[in-house]
């Protein structure tokens, strides 16, 4: 499962991603790592881009960026 098939109010763990370059980059300085727990806030109403909270901080992603990220269910 990645980034962009949660549902809002859906908590995960990162598993990995698969950006690179700049991307990658930008993705570790926002926190967004494996091992860290992600929780999706909301979709804008077209569907792009994505809210999500990482600790006490809120991040806006790009569908196609969020799609690179693989997350796992919190059990």
């Amino acid at each position: 499962m990645t980034l962009n098939d949660i549902l809002p109010n859906q908590t995960v763990v990162v598993h990995r991603h698969h950006a690179t370059g700049m991307i990658r980059q930008r993705l570790m300085d926002l926190g967004i790592m494996p091992q860290a727990t992600v929780t999706m806030i909301r979709s804008a109403p077209l569907g792009d881009p994505i809210e999500i909270k990482i600790d006490n901080t809120h991040v806006s992603l790009r569908r196609s960026e969020a799609a690179g990220i693989e997350v796992t269910n919190i059990a």
